[in-house]
């Protein structure tokens, strides 16, 4: 299960509870035996002395999605998963609220792990998804993943 044929963007904050109906949904798989999962979360760092208080996400969806499916291949047949789901958030996500989300479930924790953080890395390396950090008078500069 590559996806779940659902699409990678969620418009504003992704809601905690998604991780649990992941879970769930996938839980009647009696051939997984473990779940890894990341839930990234904008943080208030400081720009210019003030702190982030969202980031405004924007992507090419199109492209962005083409490359979510080459990328979830490729870990899936590395790690050996058996299923997958990334969410990134688009438009307005407030300091504290979730933007990223990756969860990964295997026959055994090792890749259901590895697999996950192969994933995160790889969004945050590859995608063409841009954030705006805004600070709390209105000033912005573009966010440099890391």
């Amino acid at each position: 299960m590559i996806l779940q044929g659902e699409q990678l963007f969620h418009q504003g904050a992704i809601p905690a509870g998604k991780l649990a109906d992941y879970i769930q949904q996938w839980g009647g798989d009696h051939s997984t035996g473990a779940f890894a999962s990341f839930l990234g979360q904008v943080r208030a760092d400081l720009v210019n002395n003030e702190p982030v208080t969202a980031i405004e996400y924007t992507a090419y969806e199109t492209m962005a999605e083409e490359k979510m499916q080459e990328i979830a291949t490729g870990v899936q047949q590395q790690y050996g998963l058996n299923a997958l789901q990334v969410k990134h958030s688009l438009g307005l996500v407030r300091s504290g609220e979730i933007c990223l989300m990756v969860i990964t479930a295997s026959a055994h924790r090792k890749a259901a792990i590895e697999g996950c953080n192969e994933l995160v890395e790889r969004v945050k390396k590859e995608l063409p998804i841009w954030g705006k950090e805004i600070t709390g008078s209105a000033n912005h500069q573009w966010k440099i993943n890391q």
